[in-house]
């Protein structure tokens, strides 16, 4: 099915998912064009099935393989599953202290990061950008390991993750424009500031490719690192979040939801 991927260096595979992805958060910010409001219960159903893809992501794309490749370079296979994941938490936490950004939900007097003068339309995209580095970082690193032809690093894998990411971009793209809007910004600033969000993942994607296929001993900590930013992420923006108004049960299928639909598409892939 994915054949035609084939064609394309590693580096290439890795921007063409990566684009894909951004195309995905353009995509949910669009919604702009057509609604000035999203109702609660769907946004928070949204965020959950976000969530929700995130974390079946970080395990079976990514923790899984790490461990099994650690295992088959003769490593403890446990150990770099365990560093690379606690280092990207801590990345993610570094970042989240300095960027500023204000989450959705939050009054702009609240804004998290260094202090800045910066617009709450500013603070709001500054948030999903941080949200989206990780994603693209790990479909960067997913195609990158593709290179070493192992039996724990699949085309097909890679392109499943790439999918479930984009997917759930979706949601993540409307939560930027929408909220814009209501801020009174036009709706064609609304939609630019989205999917300007996204523009970190190609980006981000490049720099994991790059990174390990440069240095291959270091694949199994870069997947797992890229786990624990996105796990950063889930625990610390995307369930807060989905969780913030009454509609917590709704939230809470939509991460099942997710979970389920980012498994299926790991595994039926493969």
């Amino acid at each position: 099915m994915f054949d035609w991927l084939r064609e394309f260096t590693p580096i290439s595979q890795a921007l063409i998912g990566t684009c894909f992805t951004w195309f995905m958060t353009a995509l949910g910010s669009a919604v702009v064009f057509f609604f000035k409001t999203i109702d609660r219960k769907v946004l928070d159903g949204m965020l959950g099935f976000a969530a929700g893809v995130m974390i079946a992501a970080s395990f079976w794309s990514l923790l899984s393989p790490a461990i099994d490749m650690a295992e088959s370079q003769g490593m403890v296979p446990w150990l770099p599953a365990l560093v690379g994941f606690l280092l990207g938490g801590v990345f993610l936490r570094i970042l989240d202290k300095i960027l500023p950004h204000v989450h959705m939900d939050k009054p702009t007097n609240e804004a998290e990061g260094i202090h800045t003068s910066w617009r709450r339309s500013v603070l709001l995209v500054s948030a999903i950008t941080l949200h989206n580095f990780p994603e693209g970082l790990a479909v960067g690193v997913a195609f990158g390991a593709v290179a070493y032809d192992l039996p724990s690093a699949s085309l097909s894998g890679a392109v499943a993750l790439a999918l479930g990411i984009g997917i759930q971009n979706f949601p993540e793209g409307l939560a930027v424009s929408v909220p814009l809007r209501r801020e009174g910004l036009s709706r064609w600033k609304c939609f630019s500031w989205g999917q300007l969000s996204g523009i970190v993942e190609p980006i981000a994607g490049v720099l994991g490719a790059l990174a390990v296929i440069s240095m291959r001993s270091i694949l199994p900590y870069a997947l797992a690192f890229a786990a624990g930013a996105m796990i950063f992420v889930v625990v610390e923006e995307l369930i807060p979040e989905s969780q913030a108004e009454s509609n917590t049960d709704i939230a809470t299928m939509g991460a099942m939801l997710g979970f389920a639909t980012m498994m299926l598409l790991d595994v039926a892939l493969e």
